[in-house]
C-alpha cells in the first residue's frame, strides 16, 4: 500500500503533486541574453579540423623553442649544425619562443570566440539520451577547513573584503566573485580562507560545493543536479524538489525554488572548480545579501562579477610558505637553493607545501638532497604543460618516498570512481582491512597526498588525482576492473545492511552479494544511521555504477541499481532515479536478463508514478508484466499489477484500477504473500472509497489491517487506520473515524513520521469541525500547517490553509476565510492539484455569497462542479450542488430546489449521510421558500433526524428551530 496515495472527499485532496514557489526573481545582469546562430555540421567540422591543424603545427614549434631554451640555458650539452647558433644566443632563444607563445594564445582566443559565436552554449542532453546512470553533487553544509598552507595574499584577499564590506554598507546587490587561476595555484585554498574571514558576515550559513568542472575521469556536475544537491543540504526534503524528464524545464523549477530559499538571506555559497558561466549561472541566488565565490581555471565569460586573479606566488612568498612548512629555521637553510626549489614548483602553493612535507619528514635530508632530488624526478614527465611539470615533478617525489604497500594503496586510489572516501572504501580498494586503510590515508595525509574531510572523509586533489590515475594506468588493465568490482561488492555489502532498516517489514530486500563476508561495513544500527549513511554516499555510489556501466560491468550494474532503489524511491530525487533505472534495464537487454529487465521496468514505472506521469508509468509497468510472465515471475507481476492498479486510482479510472487489484490480490493469495495480500487489499479499499462504494471500502480496508497488525507492519497499520477514518467520517460516523485518525497519528509518533501526523492532524480536524468543536479543528490543523510548513511540504501546507479556511467560513469571519482559500487556491494551481483546486473553489464560492458577491460566487461553483465531474467524486459533486443551492435559495428557490435535489439523489446514491441531510434540508427549506409548508415539514424533520444520527448537533439544531417558528 502507498499512504500518501490515501484521497479523501469533502476536505480532502486526491493526489500530491509537486511545484516550486517563485518569490525569488532571476539574478539581474548587465547584458541581454543572445540567441546562439546554427552552422551546417559539414561546414564546421572544416572549420575545426583546419584550426586543430593550425594549433597542432603552432604547438610543436612551441615545444622545440621549449627544448632548445632549456637546453640553452641549462648548457650541458652541445647540439649540432645550425642549432647551435640558437644555444649560443639563448636570448633570441627566448624572444622567438616569446613570439610563438603568443601568436599561438591569440590564435587560441580567435578560436573559442568562434566556437562561442558559431555553435552557442554546448545543448544539455536529455534524460533520454543518457548512455550512462546520473551522477549526484556533493555538497558540505560548512565551509572546509582553512588550510595551514594559505600563504600571505593580502592583496587579493584585501580586495575582497572591501568589495563585500562596500555592497553590503550601500545595501547594493553583492556582486559574484570569480576567483581563477591555473591549477595547484591555491584557488580554493584562499576561497576557503576568505569564507572564514567573511563568515560572520553571513550568518544564515555557508556552503562549498564542487562542481567538478576540472577533475580528471568525473563530468561536470550539471546544474539541475547541482541545484539539487544544493537544495537537499539548505534542508529541502528531496521529495519536494521537482523533477522532469525536460532538463531545461526542471533546472528553471529548482532554480527558481533555490532563489526563493536563499531570498532575504544572507549566506556564502563557495562554488568550486567550474567549468562555465552556464555550469553555475542558474546556481546564483536571486538575492542582494548573498554571496558567491566561484573558482574555475577558465576565464568565466560574465558581466555582472567581480574577478579575483590568483596568480602563482611571489618569489620570497612563496619562500616564506616553503620554511614554514618545511619546519626547518631559515637561517640553516641555502637561500639561493629555496629560489631554485620553488622556482622548479612554479610557484604554487601546492607543489611548495609538497617539496617542504618532504624535507620536514626527512630530517637528514639538506636542501641540497631536495635539490637533487627534484631534478632527477623530472625525469619522468610527459604531456603536462610546462606550468605544471615540477608540481607533477613534486608528486612523483613524494610518491617515490611511500613504503611499497603505501604506494600500492595510493595508486589503488586512482581507480576510485567516486569524490570522497573513507577508511571503508580505501579498505575494499586496497584489499586490506579498515584498520589498515586508516593507517593507509592518515599516512598519505601527513604527506600531503590527500586531504582530510568532515566525518573522517578524505578527498583526492584534482592534480593528485590525475597522478594517481596515470600511476595506476602503468598496470595491468584488469587491475582496474577488479578494483571497481571490489568497491562495488562493498557498497553492495553496505546496502543490505541499510535495506535491513528502510525496506517496509516482510517486503523483499536485495541480498548481499557473494563475497560480502570478506569486506567490512560501517555499523548501521538505526534507520536514521541507514539514511545518513546513504544520503553521504549516494553521489559515490551512482559514480561507481557509472564506471562500471562503460566498464561494461553489467550485472554489478543491475544489482547495484536494485539494492539503490529502495533508497531512491523514498528520497529522490525521482528523476535521477529514473535515470538510473534506465540504465539498469538496458544493462540486462545487453546481457538478455529478462528477469532483470522486468525489475527495472518495474521500478521505473513506481517512480514514473510518483513524477504524476501515468502514461510512462503504465507503459513501463504494463511492459513489466509482459516480461514477468515470460519468466514465469507471479509475485513480480502481482507487484506490478498492484501499482499499475495504484496508478489507474490516481487518474481515477476506477474499473481498471479495480481489477489489476483484484488480480494482484488473487496471485498474492496463491503465493501465501501476506504483506502483498494486505497492500492490494488497502489500495482495492482506497479504490472502492473513490467509487462511493463505502461498505466495501471498509471491508477490504479492515481486512488490510488485520494483516499489517499480523505481520508487525506499523506503517501499513497506521495507513489503513488513516484511510477507515476517512472512510467513517464520509459515512457520518464520526467518533468512530476520530478514534481510526488519533490511533493512526500515535503509530506515526512511535514512527518519528512527523509528515504522515501532520496528514493525521488535518483528518482529525475535519473530524472535530463537523462535529461542532470548532476550537479542537482550528488547533489541529494549525499543529499541521507548523508541521508541514517546518517539512517543506507544499502540498500538506495547502490542505492545512484551506481547512483554516473552512473553519473561519464556518466561524462567519468571511473575510478572514476568503484571505486563506485563495492563498491555498494559488498554491494548488502551481501544484497542478486539481481535487484541491476544486475544493477549495468550493468553500470560495460561499465565502464570496457571505460576502454579497453573487457572481463571483456561481462562477466558483460553477467551475469547482465541472472539476469535481472531470475526477469522478460524486460526493465532491454533491456537496458542491448543495453550496450553490443554499446561495440560491432565498432569491431563487425553484432553481436553487434543482440543485438539492441533484444534490440528494448523488448523497444517497453512494450512502454519503452528511451531503443527504444538507441536501434534504436545502429542499425543505426551498418548499417553505414557495410556501409549501406541509411538503417541507416531512423534508426537514428527516434531515434532523440524519443530522442527530451524525452527531451534528448544531445543524440539527438549526433546523428543528426553523421547524418550531413555522408552527407558530
Amino acid at each position: 500500500m502507498e499512504p500518501t496515495l490515501t484521497r479523501v472527499r469533502l476536505d480532502w485532496s486526491a493526489c500530491f503533486p509537486r511545484g516550486v514557489g517563485i518569490r525569488g526573481l532571476p539574478r539581474v545582469t548587465g547584458a541581454p541574453a543572445c540567441t546562439p546562430s546554427v552552422y551546417g555540421a559539414s561546414g564546421m567540422r572544416s572549420r575545426r579540423g583546419a584550426a586543430i591543424a593550425a594549433v597542432a603545427g603552432v604547438g610543436a614549434v612551441t615545444t622545440t623553442l621549449a627544448g632548445l631554451v632549456t637546453n640553452a640555458v641549462s648548457a650541458q650539452s652541445r647540439w649540432p649544425t645550425w642549432l647551435r647558433w640558437l644555444q649560443d644566443h639563448p636570448w633570441l632563444s627566448f624572444v622567438m619562443l616569446g613570439a610563438v607563445t603568443a601568436g599561438l594564445t591569440a590564435l587560441l582566443a580567435v578560436l573559442d570566440d568562434h566556437r562561442t559565436a558559431d555553435q552557442g552554449p554546448e545543448p544539455t542532453p536529455r534524460p533520454d539520451d543518457r548512455a550512462d546512470p546520473p551522477g549526484a553533487a556533493l555538497v558540505l553544509r560548512s565551509l572546509p577547513r582553512d588550510t595551514t598552507a594559505f600563504t600571505n595574499r593580502s592583496a587579493e584577499l584585501d580586495s575582497l573584503v572591501r568589495s563585500v564590506c562596500a555592497a553590503q554598507e550601500s545595501g547594493q546587490t553583492l556582486p559574484v566573485h570569480v576567483i581563477d587561476g591555473m591549477p595547484g595555484v591555491g584557488k580554493t585554498a584562499f576561497a576557503v580562507h576568505a569564507g572564514h574571514v567573511l563568515s560572520d558576515r553571513f550568518p544564515d550559513g555557508q556552503l562549498f560545493l564542487n562542481l567538478n568542472g576540472h577533475t580528471p575521469g568525473r563530468n561536470p556536475v550539471q546544474a539541475g543536479e547541482a541545484l539539487a544537491s544544493l537544495l537537499t543540504a539548505a534542508g529541502v526534503p528531496t521529495h519536494q524538489i521537482p523533477v522532469s524528464e525536460d532538463v531545461g524545464a526542471v533546472t528553471e523549477a529548482r532554480a527558481a525554488m533555490w532563489r526563493s530559499r536563499l531570498a532575504d538571506k544572507k549566506a556564502l555559497l563557495i562554488l568550486d572548480n567550474a567549468a562555465s558561466y552556464q555550469q553555475l549561472e542558474p546556481l546564483l541566488p536571486g538575492g542582494s545579501g548573498c554571496l558567491v565565490l566561484v573558482t574555475s581555471r577558465k576565464r568565466l565569460a560574465a558581466h555582472e562579477e567581480v574577478v579575483l586573479n590568483v596568480n602563482a606566488l611571489p618569489p620570497e612568498h612563496a619562500v616564506d610558505l616553503f620554511v614554514r612548512l618545511s619546519g626547518r629555521p631559515a637561517g640553516e637553510l641555502d637561500h639561493g637553493v629555496l629560489n631554485e626549489l620553488v622556482r622548479l614548483c612554479g610557484y604554487l602553493p601546492l607543489g611548495v607545501s609538497l617539496l617542504a612535507a618532504r624535507l620536514r619528514h626527512h630530517p637528514s635530508w639538506s636542501a641540497e638532497d631536495l635539490h637533487e632530488r627534484l631534478v632527477a624526478a623530472q625525469d619522468r614527465l610527459g604531456e603536462l604543460r610546462a606550468g605544471e611539470r615540477a608540481v607533477t615533478a613534486t608528486f612523483d617525489l613524494s610518491h617515490r618516498d611511500l613504503t611499497p604497500e603505501q604506494q600500492r594503496f595510493f595508486r589503488q586510489l586512482g581507480f576510485y570512481p567516486g569524490t570522497d572516501l573513507d577508511a571503508y572504501v580505501g579498505a575494499a580498494l586496497g584489499e586490506v582491512s579498515v584498520v589498515s586503510a586508516h593507517r593507509h590515508l592518515d599516512g598519505l595525509y601527513d604527506d600531503h597526498l590527500i586531504d582530510e574531510h568532515p566525518g573522517s572523509r578524505y578527498r583526492l586533489h584534482d592534480l593528485l588525482r590525475d597522478y594517481a590515475r596515470g600511476l595506476a594506468a602503468e598496470g595491468d588493465s584488469m587491475d582496474h576492473t577488479q578494483s571497481v568490482q571490489r568497491v562495488c561488492t562493498y557498497y553492495l555489502s553496505a546496502l543490505a545492511v541499510a535495506n535491513e532498516h528502510i525496506v517496509r517489514s516482510g517486503a523483499a530486500v536485495p541480498p548481499p552479494p557473494e563475497g560480502a563476508g570478506q569486506v567490512e561495513t560501517p555499523a548501521l544500527e538505526s534507520r536514521v544511521d541507514a539514511l545518513t549513511w546513504l544520503e553521504n554516499e549516494r553521489a559515490n555510489i551512482l559514480a561507481c555504477i557509472r564506471r562500471a556501466n562503460r566498464l561494461s560491468l553489467y550485472n554489478t550494474v543491475i544489482r547495484m541499481t536494485v539494492a539503490m532503489a529502495p533508497f531512491l524511491r523514498q528520497a529522490g530525487p525521482w528523476d535521477q532515479a529514473v535515470g538510473l533505472h534506465r540504465t539498469a534495464a538496458e544493462a540486462a537487454r545487453q546481457v538478455g536478463d529478462r528477469q532483470a529487465l522486468a525489475n527495472a521496468l518495474a521500478e521505473l514505472g513506481i517512480v514514473r508514478r510518483f513524477m504524476a506521469a501515468y502514461a510512462e508509468a503504465v507503459a513501463a509497468l504494463n511492459e513489466a508484466v509482459t516480461h514477468y510472465d515470460a519468466v514465469g515471475d507471479r509475485r513480480g507481476k502481482a507487484d506490478a499489477l498492484n501499482q499499475l492498479g495504484i496508478v489507474w486510482y490516481l487518474t481515477a479510472d476506477n474499473d481498471r484500477a479495480a481489477q489489476a487489484q483484484t488480480e494482484a490480490l488473487a496471485l498474492y493469495q496463491d503465493l501465501g504473500y501476506r504483506l502483498g495480500q494486505a497492500n492490494a487489499l488497502a489500495d482495492l479499499g482506497m479504490v472502492w472509497r473513490q467509487m462511493s462504494r463505502f461498505d466495501a471500502a471498509t471491508e477490504t480496508q479492515s481486512e488490510a489491517l488485520s494483516i499489517y497488525r499480523e505481520l508487525g507492519d506499523r506503517y501499513g497499520e497506521a495507513n489503513s487506520l488513516r484511510d477507515l477514518g476517512v472512510v467513517h467520517c464520509l459515512m457520518g460516523a464520526y467518533s468512530l473515524a476520530a478514534r481510526h485518525h488519533q490511533e493512526a497519528f500515535d503509530i506515526y509518533v512511535e514512527l518519528d513520521d512527523r509528515e504522515h501526523q501532520a496528514y493525521a492532524l488535518n483528518e482529525a480536524g475535519v473530524v472535530q469541525r463537523l462535529m461542532g468543536d470548532i476550537q479542537a479543528a482550528q488547533a489541529a490543523h494549525s499543529r499541521a500547517l507548523t508541521h508541514f510548513t517546518e517539512l517543506g511540504d507544499r502540498f500538506g501546507r495547502a490542505n492545512s490553509v484551506r481547512l483554516l479556511g473552512v473553519v473561519e467560513r464556518v466561524s462567519g469571519d468571511a473575510r478572514a476565510a476568503f484571505r486563506l482559500l485563495e492563498e491555498a487556491l494559488e498554491a494548488y494551481r502551481e501544484l497542478g492539484s486539481r481535487g484541491g483546486e476544486a475544493s477549495s473553489l468550493s468553500e470560495l464560492g460561499v465565502a464570496h455569497g457571505m460576502l454579497g458577491e453573487r457572481e463571483r460566487a456561481v462562477e466558483a461553483f460553477g467551475r469547482s462542479l465541472e472539476i469535481q465531474r472531470a475526477l469522478g467524486d460524486r460526493c465532491g459533486e454533491a456537496e458542491v450542488l448543495n453550496h450553490w443551492g443554499m446561495l440560491l435559495t432565498s432569491s431563487e428557490p425553484a432553481e436553487a430546489r434543482e440543485h438539492f435535489q441533484r444534490a440528494l439523489d448523488l448523497a444517497r446514491g453512494i450512502h454519503c449521510p452528511l451531503e443527504e441531510a444538507r441536501a434534504l434540508e436545502g429542499v425543505g427549506r426551498c418548499d417553505l421558500a414557495v410556501d409549501e409548508p406541509a411538503r417541507a415539514e416531512g423534508v426537514l424533520r428527516t434531515a434532523v433526524i440524519v443530522y442527530r444520527r451524525l452527531g451534528v448537533r448544531s445543524a440539527a439544531d438549526d433546523v428543528e428551530q426553523l421547524l418550531v417558528s413555522q408552527s407558530d
